[in-house]
């Protein structure tokens, strides 16, 4: 999050207009003409910087400005702080027609570094290989006092993404030597300080003393990243860059699949004890550039885990062993790779296992030497809470290669699925990682794949607390994480996930103590939740919300919604409740592809209990009613039987005055069902006493929710539900026709109290003239019963397309049509 004063800038810079600009760009265009460039020249560049990456639009600066932005970062004179400001702004405006830089007589490689981050932005394929050719030139230069080339490698690294196909052959293998000379024969002495040239400054300066581990003792093997001093020489810090750069080399110039070629034809003796000594016994000297590059990327990564298991002495030095932050912070002084070569992942323990992942996939006889030293380190790392982030490629690695080495990796995944997202939920970035793990090793999980969907309340944790980014990535993850037997659980619990996210945060602040909470913290103000946490009466409750795995049999947890509801306004749950209907959408769109009339019908009746059973945070019943009632008519659609199988049901959800919570769609939708599918075409089995039945109990339920003088128990009625409660009537009295005298008297009733004035006070007049407009309509219609059949319940051949589904030919239409046929002819009408 930025800080207010950070907000403040960034909003001045997006909303700078054109000529605002153009006056400022003046002004930076006087102080890079100045033989002395200033401080002011460097706030001023800062300042532009900020304008033209604050917007994703491309800002449009004077050719001049642009030209003396050139011509400062090409001086060799320029302070290299100047230099690096109009590299980014020059990077921030590509692709550029006015760029005219030129590096033929640039000699010093970190000015070479920032041109060719500038041209590699243009993106011209052309001039990316040009710059890939000088660099490369430079590169395999071996004067041992000529330029630094740790400016140039993470350039090499750009133009090998960009355009693999720059190098040639002898080319990559001219580098592959580089690489293996920078990661595995890097001096292991400190670098020499330099001197200030001040008054006590004196030749006789101390000798550099060798690197150090993490815990004190004198290194005895080959530097790494790792490694500890107080200064570092130029190898050293090549060797930082080269492993910053490795796995993505390795991709490059390896073979284009999981596998070598050769592999594939390789025989089952691959996998013996004797192959696995050939492989090791071999000379690595005579191998090949490239498969020596491998070795010695081997032996790097095992190295880093080696020293990642040593004692820290200082808590800096214990950062970069489990590195959570970006820098790499050694023994005091920042060793860090420029901001153009970053590691693909700032975690050391973590870019070593993927760098062993891709150097198995590119040669299996890594595979058993890799094995045994992944499974101790996960042992390791399981007790260790600062590395769990290293547990996820751990695991990625087991399900890549656990059953081509015959091995059973239950175990890993049993912990990595149970324990993390139970201790971690509240680390965003292990939750993103996570959550990322699981949709990337879709393809990998095969015979263990129900492990994880077992572990969704586990996972659903994680969408609980981090609800806005991750929302997306359970939208893909769920149809994998659904089947017939967790579908029901799985429903209920998207539906408490509000509740979740309550529950999670009253677990978290339990673990603090109340002197370390704010005193915002609602908890203090309620204390009531935390000792409702250790009481007995809800520990199997909050137990069950809290699980790890599916139970099967989903709780009541509607006291926990009672208990839990002081935090339903805390930020968190109301971001939560936010992106439960898009959830439930996923959710919906998967299961009907799978789901039978048994479970159709079981998910429908738990849509309706449900429905009055949600916690309540504002507006989120709305929101949620809005999909229940869509969904319900889809899942009847999907199986029409469901109405007369559970007619019992839903006879009883319409005789309680629940369906009229909110707004009134999910008694809308369940009485449309009812006379929509609630007969003989669409189900043999209906009978004329279930049609009365159910006409009976949506009478009773008509003349209450009209009723003048609306309760607290018996919300206003919208007229959306009298409009479908009218029509579903007319429906069912169509089919029993004994019943269309009862319908009709009704309707007339229905007409008058709609015109009445007494109506204004509960409806307002476009509602009134929507009821009574309704009534007209139906009550013309029933006057000729088998015109009313035909349109209300149409046989199989004409119900395609349905009149009251094809938006050109709405049932309001029809009605209103029959209803002129019958007043032009009602003198030939009996009666």
């Amino acid at each position: 999050m930025f800080t207010a004063a950070a907000e403040s800038l960034l909003r001045q810079a997006r909303e700078i207009q054109a000529e605002e600009l153009k006056k400022f760009c003046s002004r930076v265009c006087q102080l890079l003409q100045k033989e002395d460039l200033g401080p002011d020249a460097l706030d001023a560049l800062r300042r532009l910087f900020l304008i033209v990456s604050a917007t994703k639009y491309n800002r449009r600066l004077e050719k001049t400005c642009v030209d003396l932005l050139q011509t400062t970062l090409c001086s060799p004179s320029c302070p290299e702080p100047l230099q690096l400001l109009c590299a980014a702004v020059l990077r921030e405006m590509s692709p550029s027609d006015s760029l005219s830089l030129s590096w033929e007589h640039v000699q010093n490689t970190r000015q070479l570094g920032l041109l060719a981050s500038v041209l590699l932005a243009q993106g011209d394929q052309k001039l990316v290989r040009s710059v890939g050719q000088r660099v490369l030139k430079v590169l395999e230069s071996r004067q041992p006092e000529g330029p630094s080339l740790r400016h140039l490698l993470p350039v090499m690294s750009k133009v090998a993404s960009l355009a693999p196909d720059t190098l040639h052959e002898d080319q990559t293998s001219a580098l592959n030597k580089r690489l293996v000379d920078w990661l595995r024969y890097a001096s292991v002495q400190q670098g020499v300080a330099h001197s200030s040239g001040g008054f006590f400054s004196t030749p006789r300066a101390r000798q550099p003393g060798p690197v150090t581990e993490v815990d004190g003792a004198v290194a005895t093997d080959f530097f790494t990243v790792l490694s500890t001093g107080q200064h570092f020489t130029e190898d050293q810090w090549l060797n930082v860059q080269a492993f910053s750069m490795l796995r993505a080399w390795l991709l490059h110039s390896g073979p284009g699949g999981p596998r070598t070629p050769a592999a594939d034809d390789r025989s089952e003796l691959e996998g013996s004890t004797l192959s696995v000594l050939s492989a090791a016994s071999t000379a690595s000297h005579l191998l090949p550039p490239q498969e020596r590059l491998r070795e010695k990327a081997f032996e790097y990564c095992q190295r880093l885990i080696e020293q990642s298991n040593r004692r820290a002495l200082r808590k800096a030095d214990s950062d970069l062993q489990k590195a959570v932050s970006a820098p790499w912070q050694a023994g005091g002084q920042a060793l860090a790779a420029p901001s153009e070569c970053g590691m693909v992942s700032p975690q050391c323990l973590v870019e070593a296992v993927l760098v062993l992942d891709v150097l198995c996939r590119q040669d299996p006889s890594f595979l058993y030497r890799t094995l045994s030293c992944l499974r101790a380190l996960h042992t390791r790392l399981c007790g260790d809470p600062a590395c769990v982030r290293a547990l996820l490629p751990i695991a990625r690695f087991f399900l890549t290669h656990g059953e081509a080495a015959a091995v059973g990796a239950e175990a890993v995944y049993q912990h990595l699925f149970t324990r993390l997202p139970s201790d971690h939920f509240h680390s965003p970035m292990l939750a993103f990682e996570f959550i990322q793990f699981c949709r990337d090793s879709l393809p990998l999980f095969g015979r263990n794949l129900g492990i994880l969907r077992m572990s969704f309340p586990n996972l659903f944790k994680f969408l609980a607390w981090n609800s806005p980014p991750l929302t997306s990535e359970f939208v893909v993850l769920l149809p994998v994480l659904l089947d017939a037997g967790t579908a029901v659980e799985t429903l209920h619990l998207l539906l408490d996930l509000p509740c979740l996210t309550a529950a999670l945060d009253l677990h978290l602040r339990s673990s603090q103590a109340a002197s370390e909470r704010p005193l915002w913290d609602v908890s203090l103000r309620t204390p009531g939740c935390l000792e409702a946490l250790r009481d007995p009466q809800f520990q199997g409750l909050f137990q069950h919300l809290l699980r790890a795995k599916a139970s099967g049999t989903p709780e009541r947890l509607a006291p926990l919604h009672q208990l839990l509801q002081p935090l339903a306004s805390c930020a968190r749950v109301a971001q939560c409740a936010e992106a439960v209907p898009t959830l439930l959408q996923a959710f919906f769109s998967a299961v009907t592809q799978f789901a039978d009339g048994a479970l159709a019908s079981q998910l429908a009746l738990l849509l309706l209990e449900r429905s009055d059973s949600l916690y309540q945070v504002p507006g989120y019943e709305a929101r949620v009613h809005r999909v229940l009632s869509a969904q319900f008519l889809a899942l009847c659609k999907l199986h029409p039987s469901l109405v007369v199988e559970q007619a019992k049901e839903l006879l009883e959800f319409v005789g309680s005055a629940g369906g009229l919570r909110g707004s009134g769609r999910v008694l809308t939708s369940v009485v449309w069902a009812i006379g929509e599918y609630l007969s003989v075409s669409w189900d043999r089995r209906c009978t004329v006493e279930q049609i009365n039945k159910f006409f009976e109990a949506l009478e009773a339920l008509l003349f209450e929710v009209t009723q003048l003088r609306p309760s607290v128990t018996l919300p206003k009625c919208p007229p959306q539900v009298i409009t479908a409660l009218m029509t579903t009537l007319t429906k069912l009295a169509s089919r029993s026709q004994d019943l269309i005298p009862r319908v009709s008297l009704f309707l007339s009733k229905m007409r008058t109290l709609a015109q009445s004035t007494a109506a204004s006070s509960v409806h307002s007049e476009e509602d009134a003239g929507a009821i009574c407009t309704r009534a007209t309509e139906l009550l013309n219609l029933l006057k000729m019963p088998s015109v009313a059949q035909f349109v209300l319940t149409p046989s199989g051949e004409v119900s395609e397309p349905r009149y009251h589904r094809d938006t050109n030919t709405a049932l309001p239409l029809a009605l209103r049509t029959v209803s002129r046929l019958v007043e032009r002819e009602a003198g030939l009408l009996p009666g």
